[in-house]
């Protein structure tokens, strides 16, 4: 009997492996993506300040009209600026390995979103926008590199479970997660369950346009924190349905389960040991469970509402000895 369970899994197994390499395949076959890299974090710190209007013909979108000049150029000059563009420079002074994986994730954004824009690239160093890290928006990507210079550097003043997503590894899922906003309409159900659907298929979005990053760097995990939920899922989920939390419209939840935060709030002993956003996470793991067991294209899911995808997905979280 043992080795018959270990066959069929060890069957099950390889269908799964043999289904994600014909994708893989298959995005392979197609034709090469060639996305161009404009610097203009370099063109803007090297400019002469008596040449801003060229920079300003050539990149007109970066400067807002009725800005004065003389803004402009104490950004130019100022020694902290210059000091953190000098960082930036020590890290990214050659793009080219970002630019490859860059074009690797529009090769696989293409294969499943063949009408999709394929955008001009820009860098930039900005003002430590945490909340807009990446920004894809129709014929632009544009990309804050200020915030990818590892977690702990000198120039930054961040709570650290913000800090730990400033790594150079974050930024292609900060990618996905801007090109998301477009593909993934905004949750119709003003509940926790339609986030945690939102977000849930944010995160299956990036399983199939990110297939070798591992969990905690799509969703911006540290591995213990993926090794919690895993552990936890099920009181998770338990808690969940005793409080009658998932058809709940209360706007306290998305602090509690959903947004940016360095713990989630289930007002236990256990708060101070979770990640913050394990609503999202456990969204993901609903989205997953509906993928496995619906016959449907990654488009349509999308599309759908969060009640109907949930009620399909025979989502059942895997029990935890007590």
């Amino acid at each position: 009997m043992k080795k018959y369970i270990f066959a069929l899994i060890l069957l099950v197994g390889l269908v799964s492996c043999d289904k994600k390499s014909k994708v893989e395949k298959a995005i392979e076959a197609t034709p090469p993506v060639s996305l161009k890299v404009y610097r203009f974090d370099k063109a803007f710190f090297e400019t002469p300040p008596n040449e801003l209007h060229n920079l300003k013909d050539e990149y007109p979108f970066f400067f807002p009209e009725g800005t004065p000049d003389k803004v402009w150029i104490e950004k130019m000059q100022n020694p902290q600026w210059r000091e953190l563009y000098q960082e930036v420079q020590k890290k990214y002074s050659n793009f080219g390995q970002q630019t490859i994986e860059i074009e690797d994730l529009f090769k696989h954004i293409k294969y499943f979103f063949p009408n999709a824009e394929m955008p001009k690239v820009f860098t930039v160093i900005a003002d430590m926008d945490y909340k807009n890290k990446a920004i894809y928006a129709n014929d632009k990507l544009v990309i804050s590199l200020e915030l990818y210079l590892g977690v702990n550097h000198k120039f930054y003043e961040f709570p650290s479970y913000l800090e730990q997503n400033f790594e150079e590894r974050q930024m292609m899922p900060d990618i996905v997660t801007s090109f998301s906003l477009g593909k993934i309409p905004p949750p119709t159900e003003k509940t926790l369950l339609g986030e945690m659907i939102y977000y849930g298929k944010q995160l299956y979005l990036k399983d199939q346009l990110l297939p070798t990053y591992n969990d905690a760097e799509k969703i911006g995990y540290l591995p213990g924190q993926i090794t919690w939920c895993q552990e936890n899922e099920s009181y998770i989920w338990r808690y969940f349905i005793e409080k009658e939390l998932l058809y709940s419209a209360d706007s306290k939840l998305s602090g509690r389960f959903t947004n940016l935060a360095p713990f989630s709030k289930f007002y236990l002993e256990i708060d101070n040991e979770s990640p913050g956003r394990v609503g999202q996470w456990i969204g993901w793991q609903i989205v997953r469970s509906f993928m496995q067991n619906n016959d449907i294209s990654m488009q349509d899911m999308l599309k759908m509402n969060a009640k109907e995808l949930f009620e399909k997905s025979k989502y059942k979280p895997k029990k935890t000895d007590e």
